[in-house]
């Protein structure tokens, strides 16, 4: 990842709504949420949501389809991922030991359980 794409996605993420959408989408996948349920779910106007949408979207942390009259949005875990990789691709000088802490705390999300509940 480049400097200006990370820049992209930080300021995409600096604001609470924005930031706010993108946790619930992330929390969503793989299935995603249609436009209005996110708007409605967030209590943010539908006309509010579309523009946070679009700036996530520019700054590629989020994709969208079409499903009938509904826009389904989702996380980009990829950029996620290219993001965190961004922050820690220095971490503790390449001591394997000192980044154990951070990669800990990213795995309660990936419990093996919640993918076969």
């Amino acid at each position: 990842m480049e400097s200006n794409d990370a820049i992209s996605a930080f300021a995409a993420l600096a604001q609470e709504t924005r930031l706010a959408v993108f946790r619930a989408l992330v929390r969503a996948e793989p299935a995603g949420i249609a436009a209005g349920d996110l708007a409605r779910d967030l209590g943010v106007p539908a006309n509010t949501m579309s523009a946070h949408l679009s700036v996530l979207a520019r700054a590629g942390l989020v994709s969208s389809r079409r499903d009938s009259r509904s826009i389904i949005y989702r996380a980009e875990i990829t950029r996620l991922r290219e993001v965190i990789v961004f922050l820690a691709a220095d971490c503790c000088g390449g001591n394997a030991d000192l980044c154990a802490p951070l990669v800990a705390d990213l795995m309660p999300c990936c419990d093996e359980e919640r993918f076969h509940a």
